[in-house]
């Protein structure tokens, strides 16, 4: 009788030890999620679109990039607020004087819109290499986002190409899956400057844009180079 005693208390105790290691491993995994989307949540919240300048276009080549004309100093990076929702809409509902805006985020209902200056204050011509890429992308949201790159009141709309290679309508195809385009700006005066104004929406007339694609996200990042590096 006692040494079934002493066999249960023992059991009893075994129960309790594999009790207490299952909950710390299911705190321990809830920590972990919970860390993820802190994370996850940070990175998200600077903002869908950012824009750096190469520190060699500022301490070699004199050129500086601002959002605000009153307030022109060196600042290596921007950042675009992200608007409070991002559901699909038509590119004939963006407004017609989206570019007549002062500078900084201007976003409109389910589309970014942000405004920036490029400005060569040396003593010297220059040139500067400008490449736009995507950082990361949930749930292929990518396949019906729209890009457009306006600088000085022009602009190209880039969009992911169609499954079959072809350029959607009206637009010019991403480079690859990560690098949406670049241009080369050639014989930068002094004292010259380059208004941007980045937008980007979801197209809801692209085929890729279907239910598959709710909930997704992305980032997207503008470099201002001294050369031409795509990203790998």
């Amino acid at each position: 009788m006692q040494d079934k005693i002493k066999i249960t208390s023992k059991k009893v105790l075994q129960e309790k030890r594999l009790r207490k290691i299952f909950l710390i491993i299911i705190i321990l995994l809830l920590f972990l999620l919970l860390l993820f989307y802190m994370i996850v949540g940070i990175v998200y919240n600077r903002g869908n679109f950012s824009i750096t300048l190469d520190k060699n276009l500022y301490f070699d080549r004199g050129l500086i990039m601002y959002d605000d004309p009153e307030y022109k100093v060196y600042r290596p990076e921007l950042y675009a607020e992200a608007p409070n929702t991002f559901d699909n809409i038509s590119q004939y509902w963006l407004p017609e004087d989206i570019t007549e805006n002062y500078g900084g985020s201007h976003n409109g209902k389910n589309y970014l819109a942000y405004t920036f200056y490029v400005e060569n204050i040396g003593e010297e011509v220059r040139d500067y290499w400008s490449e736009v890429f995507i950082e990361d992308v949930l749930k292929n949201v990518d396949d019906a986002i729209r890009i457009r790159v306006y600088r000085n009141d022009e602009y190209i709309t880039y969009a992911k190409p169609k499954p079959n290679g072809e350029a959607e309508n009206n637009t010019v195809a991403f480079i690859s899956d990560t690098v949406v385009g670049h241009t080369h700006v050639e014989n930068f005066a002094p004292g010259s400057i380059d208004k941007y104004t980045l937008v980007i929406w979801i197209e809801g007339s692209d085929d890729e844009c279907t239910d598959n694609i709710l909930g997704g996200e992305f980032k997207v990042r503008m470099r201002f180079n001294s050369e031409y590096a795509e990203e790998s």
